[in-house]
């Protein structure tokens, strides 16, 4: 059994250079890695935690949270892609859609042009749609809102109650639904996704 036999509904496989940076030689299941991403990811919120200054929308900050929540299990953690995938943006147009991105999300903020939910989901969805890195780009993109909602004013989001969905699969399922339907031009379940208990 290999890291990319057992995905879950949505997830993006690995091709084999991306899998060549796994640093943790000894995983050999889907649920091995996520486990042990999970715990990486839980040294990333100490990390959030101790920083004096957030800045989500900074491209620099991005890349950074990516690294601090994937640098133990993988040599790219915070590095864009190089390759394409089933979903995402072409890999050569990252780098003109991200800094895009955040700069259409900072007028957003700096105007309140729309209720922060909209703008940090928006910004969420947009963020999942490019789909910069390798791997982790869900729970990166429910991070990085997190962190904006709250610079609003706002409570984190619960994402139905668990901000991993890499397991869950009836909840997985909702979330993928809502993020197609957000593909349609349409945020309203990814909204209520975002704020469900």
């Amino acid at each position: 059994m290999g890291l990319n036999d057992d995905l879950p509904n949505g997830a993006t496989p690995l091709d084999a250079d991306e899998l060549h940076g796994l640093i943790p030689t000894h995983l050999v299941s889907r649920n091995q890695l996520n486990e042990w991403e999970e715990r990486n990811i839980q040294a990333a919120l100490s990390w959030i935690e101790r920083q004096r200054r957030l800045r989500p929308l900074e491209e620099a900050w991005l890349r950074r949270l990516h690294r601090e929540m994937f640098a133990q299990t993988w040599r790219w953690a915070g590095q864009y892609r190089s390759s394409d995938k089933s979903i995402g943006a072409d890999w050569r147009q990252i780098r003109m859609q991200l800094p895009a991105l955040l700069g259409d999300i900072a007028f957003q903020v700096q105007h309140l042009v729309e209720e922060p939910d909209l703008i940090a989901v928006g910004f969420h969805h947009r963020l999942v749609s490019i789909h910069p890195f390798p791997n982790g780009n869900g729970r990166h993109a429910r991070l990085i809102a997190d962190v904006l909602i709250e610079q609003l004013g706002a409570p984190r989001f619960s994402w139905g109650g668990s901000s991993s969905l890499v397991n869950l699969t009836a909840l997985r399922q909702d979330y993928i639904a809502a993020l197609r339907q957000a593909d349609r031009g349409d945020l309203s379940a990814l909204l209520a996704f975002a704020r469900a208990q």
